[in-house]
């Protein structure tokens, strides 16, 4: 898997092209999604690591960055995403084995990065 900035990168533009074409269905996911994983009976943070290991199930290295991040500024820990990928690996087997540590660094490139921000 390419490094975060570099998912990062390679999906911005397509994704600017497409949110200028469909701003409407854009709009409403980005709605569903700020509801979706604000605080509530589930802390956000939990919310993040749920995400990440869908993630992981779906092979997704955007949906990887993406969420690593979020875990990382909702307050996640190391050992936190270690155990959500352990969750990862036992519902996937093989692949789990791949995309687990794959979220990992991930998760340990948005925790650097915020540290220096």
């Amino acid at each position: 898997m390419k490094s975060n900035d570099e998912v990062r990168a390679e999906l911005r533009q397509p994704a600017l092209d497409l949110r200028a074409m469909i701003p409407e269905v854009l709009k409403g996911y980005s709605e569903m999604a700020r509801a979706a994983f604000g605080d509530g009976e589930l802390p956000a943070k939990m919310k993040e690591l749920l995400a990440l290991v869908i993630a992981v199930t779906r092979e997704c290295d955007g949906c990887v960055v993406s969420h690593a991040r979020g875990a990382a500024s909702r307050g996640a820990t190391r050992q936190e995403v270690a155990e959500a990928m352990g969750v990862a690996i036992t519902m996937n087997g093989g692949p789990g084995t791949v995309w687990g540590p794959r979220a990992l660094r991930a998760f340990d490139e948005a925790l650097a990065a915020r540290k220096v921000d």
